[in-house]
């Protein structure tokens, strides 16, 4: 892919992704764990997506020379936009399937619903309402791809970030 494409689409998957992200804090933030049958700590949930989602919003706005001085790179190095993207795209695709297996997982299994809340933001409607599995494929497991891939672009920056400060 091209320099230009490669860093309209790795914005639009930042924006994309920063947003979901932040839309899946909602939820934990409204309910504040009144409703869902597993009591924890929900502040974190808020947290982590928030600050998640926020950097991912940030990023994908803020001017690519903006971007390269806090890389220390230079503002056409391609990695500038190709490393968020890649650590993007695989975030995504695994919590894509991590969201379709947990849907599809037995009964006996047993899977710790605080862990699994980590895993997949979104699983507390599989705990509370059951979703079809058209909901499953097309709307759960894309919006915690979503999530999940904001976080893998914010490491993916923050490797660039990091690898500059060490030389």
């Amino acid at each position: 892919m091209s320099e230009p494409a490669t860093r309209i689409v790795a914005r639009s998957a930042l924006f994309l992704c920063g947003l979901l992200s932040l839309l899946n804090a909602a939820p934990y933030a409204l309910l504040r764990g009144v409703d869902i049958p597993v009591e924890g700590e929900w502040v974190i949930f808020v947290a982590a997506l928030g600050l998640v989602g926020f950097f991912g919003l940030a990023a994908a706005v803020l001017p690519r020379s903006w971007i390269a001085r806090l890389c220390g790179k230079d503002r056409d190095d391609p990695r500038l936009f190709s490393v968020p993207l890649k650590l993007l795209g695989g975030f995504a695709a695994a919590f894509y399937l991590v969201a379709v297996v947990s849907y599809f997982a037995p009964h006996t299994w047993d899977l710790n619903p605080q862990f699994m809340l980590a895993l997949c933001p979104m699983y507390f409607l599989k705990m509370t309402i059951d979703p079809s599995p058209v909901w499953i494929f097309f709307i759960l497991s894309p919006i915690n791809a979503g999530a999940w891939g904001a976080f893998g672009a914010t490491l993916g920056c923050s490797f660039l970030v990091l690898g500059q400060r060490r030389s």
